[in-house]
């Protein structure tokens, strides 16, 4: 049991931050993963729009508009939590490569961006929302693995055959004398999933006049699902972003899980829209394909 254990252990070490270095220039697992996870989203949008009889273009539209206010976003909640290590070294403030964004930094931006980005082209932001949202849950699922290659964002102390090994150098000083600890990177990426095929379940049920979706149950429902994954994930990390006793992400999680129901009940139970970027939004339909008349 102990060889198992260990073989298991293994495959948790990561081989580091860098996939090849040729001169000046450097290749980062984690910049990869976020442009995979950009790339992939981008398609499968598209793909979820075309469900819905829009045009694709818009997606890469928007996408455009969602990196430019996620990114940067994430990076700032990042710094504004952890100023004390970023005030001695400000040069690192721009090095994104070396990880250190929060999600629900890139949420604050990416919605702002979203928000402004349908005002300007008159469309629904809760339609462009539940198509986004699953690419979302999705590139978060596969952005996680970044935390893997720089060794960061794990959890406690653990001897579960799925313990992560853990570098000396990126150990907290509280804990430098453990060696293994829960892969929290990999809770979240397996959890996130669950919620990317939730939602797409939701969606072609909808599509397919299964289930009568209003706009924003898409969102809503992700936006309560990921956060109840969060919350319980993040108690048991070593680095959480602090405020005072508090962890930070856990208390934006319950706000978000309050939000995501309370907007649910607002949309079903009290039988209301949401307020949107237009005067009124049309709700999706779906429009079976015509079949070739064979007689």
């Amino acid at each position: 049991m102990n060889a198992f254990t260990d073989y298991l252990a293994f495959q948790f070490a990561s081989p580091g931050p860098i996939i090849v270095k040729l001169g000046p220039l450097t290749l980062r697992w984690y910049g990869l993963l976020i442009a995979t996870a950009v790339l992939t989203g981008v398609m499968l949008s598209q793909y979820l729009a075309k469900q819905r009889r829009l045009n694709p273009e818009i997606i890469g539209d928007l996408a455009i508009w969602l990196v430019v206010g996620a990114i940067p976003c994430a990076r700032i909640y990042y710094v504004i939590f952890e100023w004390p290590q970023y005030a001695q070294n400000p040069g690192d403030i721009i090095a994104i490569w070396k990880g250190g964004i929060a999600i629900h930094g890139a949420m604050i931006g990416g919605a702002i961006a979203a928000w402004i980005f349908a005002r300007l082209q008159k469309i629904s932001f809760w339609l462009l929302a539940d198509l986004v949202a699953p690419s979302l849950i999705l590139g978060q699922a596969i952005g996680r693995w970044g935390n893997f290659f720089n060794s960061e964002a794990f959890g406690r102390p653990t001897d579960l055959p799925w313990k992560l090994y853990i570098p000396p150098n990126q150990r907290p000083w509280d804990y430098l004398k453990f060696e293994y600890f829960h892969p929290t990177f990999l809770y979240e990426s397996l959890w996130n999933l669950m919620v990317f095929a939730l939602l797409l379940v939701l969606f072609f049920q909808g599509i397919q006049g299964k289930l009568q979706l209003k706009l924003g149950t898409i969102f809503l429902t992700y936006f309560a699902a990921y956060s109840t994954g969060r919350l319980w994930i993040e108690g048991l990390r070593t680095d959480s972003l602090m405020l005072g006793p508090l962890r930070i992400a856990q208390m934006v999680s319950l706000t978000g899980i309050v939000l995501g129901l309370a907007g649910l009940a607002w949309l079903y139970l009290l039988n209301r829209g949401l307020p949107d970027t237009v005067a009124s939004a049309p709700e999706p339909s779906f429009t079976p394909p015509e079949l070739p008349n064979n007689e």
